[in-house]
């Protein structure tokens, strides 16, 4: 099966589980072949931690669950050292981190001091525990859910925290449809259970190699620069995006391209990808009574294409 063909069966195995939600699924599928940390913003019940679970075993990684809580350690996910009498040594044994995929269940549960251990873990792929470094498994994803930040319990992520995310996507609510076929069909945690592999971890790193190769023009990288160089003008946002950001973009938008079967990135990748991709970093300025991703998609609309 050519790399077309398995790209289009990991999507449309994702979309027998999270009903009418394409554009969502192909975004989450964009992330992982970028190599990106994947956010799952929205309320309790809409299939958050469902989606994040078929990720896992549809790309056929090995993954780990956490639970994010209020009294949850560091240490509960890097793991500990603990003397061995026969050994007469400290043995390290590693926490839930050390899993091609954590599952980073309601991530804005824990305490500021609990989510920034992950820093580490998610820009350097490594952790340190009692001044030793330990590798993670390559590779390495941290798919976190997380409830708005109006309700109760909740922290807000640090900015820090935030930029480690390629992409923040949203579910919302199926349409008529969707929820007739959830309320209808069968348990989509049984779904999931079923779900088969269909990658290997070689053919996920030679995808994630063929987003690298995807070509990006000189007029897409201006353009990529002018929608970054809008952000930083104080129009629109607070505080502009940083050349880290710029990269993500980049990154996504090639991933987009290669899931649409081209080896060449266009105009139309940037804009499909890029509130998914920056809205999480940026702060809106004013009083124009926007969201993140509404103030987005303006400064879409405002910039010239190439």
């Amino acid at each position: 099966m050519d790399a077309q063909h398995k790209l289009k069966s990991l999507v449309d195995q994702l979309n027998t589980v999270i009903a009418g939600k394409p554009a969502q699924t192909r975004d989450c599928v964009a992330c992982l072949l970028a190599g990106g940390h994947l956010l799952i913003e929205d309320v309790p019940g809409v299939g958050k931690t469902t989606l994040a679970h078929a990720l896992a075993r549809t790309f056929g990684l090995q993954f780990s669950r956490v639970q994010f809580t209020a009294d949850l350690m560091p240490s509960d996910l890097s793991g500990v050292s603990i003397y061995e009498r026969s050994q007469e040594a400290f043995v390290f044994h590693p926490g839930p981190l050390f899993a091609q995929v954590l599952l980073a269940d309601e991530i804005n549960r824990a305490s500021p001091k609990t989510q920034s251990a992950l820093l580490e873990a998610m820009e350097e792929k490594q952790v340190t525990v009692d001044g030793a470094t330990h590798p993670l498994p390559s590779p390495f994803f941290v798919i976190a859910t997380q409830n708005p930040h109006d309700q109760l319990g909740t922290h807000a992520l640090p900015e820090s925290q935030l930029d480690r995310f390629l992409m923040r996507i949203s579910l919302g609510y199926p349409d008529r449809a969707a929820e007739r076929e959830l309320l209808a069909g069968h348990d989509r945690r049984t779904l999931v259970e079923a779900l088969p592999s269909l990658l290997t971890v070689p053919e996920l790193q030679a995808l994630q190699a063929r987003v690298l190769a995807v070509h990006a023009a000189a007029p897409l990288l201006d353009y990529v620069q002018d929608l970054m160089a809008a952000t930083r003008s104080g129009q629109w946002f607070l505080q502009g995006l940083s050349p880290r950001a710029g990269i993500a973009v980049l990154r996504a938008a090639k991933a987009q391209a290669l899931l649409s079967g081209r080896d060449y990135v266009a105009p139309d990748d940037v804009q499909a990808i890029l509130p998914q991709t920056v809205a999480h970093r940026l702060i809106p300025a004013g009083d124009a009574g926007r969201g993140p991703v509404e103030q987005v998609r303006a400064l879409l609309d405002a910039v010239p294409l190439p």
